[in-house]
């Protein structure tokens, strides 16, 4: 399983760099055209693709263990609110979607984009339990749990949870077969009809951002699945969050630009002169010191480079660089994932 989840955590990075060329051209493109432009909305569509396939690739990590939690206090609530409409397209017009929300906000700090992905599941599974129809219910409350609930829950600790439940009035699920529900690649669903990872995700999502996820079901009576999430001690919104159509800042100061993958150079270098930025370009460490010259050549006011390098990396780049210009900043950028970039010598944060 190790070895899997290695293989997968490579093919989601390798995915990330593709990702990154499509989503930044088809943005270059739809800049340089007015929105009534026929051409404009065929990118949108591209721009739409490259979405769902980035859904794939945050699977992909989730299930490798390989992405840590990006977590931030929100409201479980409004994220679905937010995934409403996605849901019952989802599932259909023969299913009956209710949501049975608490009145009060309910704070949890967990990633976004990881409880959205469990929530998508978890109805995904409902809805093929489902085939002639029924009824999903999404509900949420606040929960306290005590010491006795918590001696009999491996990994939980007393106190005050918030709890979503997802309901449906499906097959339901045998004994035997719940009892391997949350091993990875484990379905019985036919085959070329699931990867058998969707609750193996679920199950690994939910323990890393700090809660635990269980399963009520019998054979005819349908499905029940319960999470509790660790409580936010305090809900905090963000004023004023930038939308896409928010001018972009402008510059003009030269910033030296390192990166391996061809395609990922070329963009951001489109991307910084675009915006008035002076960019000197290097597809490694080495060539990078060689275009920045001595200090007295010429001024860099930003090093943008990505850590993991053939030649030399990131960080020693960095070092070498500020030798004659300590004073330089740097921005260090990668598609590995966090517990790699460590590795590669910025543990010490900064």
């Amino acid at each position: 399983m190790e070895s899997v989840g290695r293989l997968a955590g490579g093919i989601a990075h390798d995915f990330n760099n593709l990702l990154t060329a499509i989503v930044g051209y088809t943005q270059l493109g739809s800049m340089a055209l007015d929105t009534s432009d026929p051409v404009s909305r065929h990118l949108m569509e591209v721009r739409k693709a490259a979405a769902r396939a980035t859904e794939l690739t945050r699977q992909l990590l989730a299930f490798s263990h390989h992405k840590a939690p990006e977590k931030e206090e929100s409201d479980l609530n409004g994220l679905i609110v937010n995934l409403d409409h996605m849901l019952r397209r989802l599932i259909g017009t023969d299913i009956e979607l209710v949501t049975l929300l608490e009145s009060n906000q309910s704070w949890v700090s967990v990633d976004l984009a990881q409880m959205e992905q469990v929530v998508i599941n978890l109805a995904i599974n409902a809805r093929d339990a489902m085939p002639d129809g029924g009824k999903l219910t999404i509900e949420t409350s606040s929960v306290v749990l005590d010491a006795g609930y918590a001696r009999r829950h491996a990994d939980m600790v007393p106190g005050r949870y918030v709890m979503l439940r997802v309901s449906d009035t499906g097959t339901g699920i045998s004994e035997e077969v719940k009892s391997h529900i949350f091993e990875p690649f484990f379905t019985t669903k036919e085959t070329g009809s699931g990867t058998g990872l969707g609750l193996a995700t679920c199950y690994g999502i939910v323990n890393r951002n700090g809660g635990q996820i269980e399963v009520d079901t019998e054979l005819g009576n349908g499905t029940t699945f319960r999470v509790h999430l660790p409580e936010a001690a305090s809900g905090v919104e963000l004023d004023n969050p930038i939308s896409e159509s928010d001018q972009l800042p402008q510059g003009s100061e030269t910033v030296l630009l390192t990166e391996d993958e061809p395609q990922i150079l070329a963009m951001v270098g489109r991307m910084l002169t675009s915006q008035g930025y002076n960019v000197i370009e290097a597809s490694n460490g080495d060539e990078a010191l060689r275009l920045a010259g001595s200090p007295d050549d010429r001024e860099i006011d930003l090093l943008l480079t990505d850590m993991v390098m053939p030649q030399m990396g990131g960080k020693e780049l960095a070092t070498e660089l500020r030798v004659g210009r300590p004073g330089v900043k740097v921005m260090f950028t990668s598609g590995y994932t966090e517990e790699a970039v460590f590795e590669h010598g910025l543990s010490d944060g900064g």
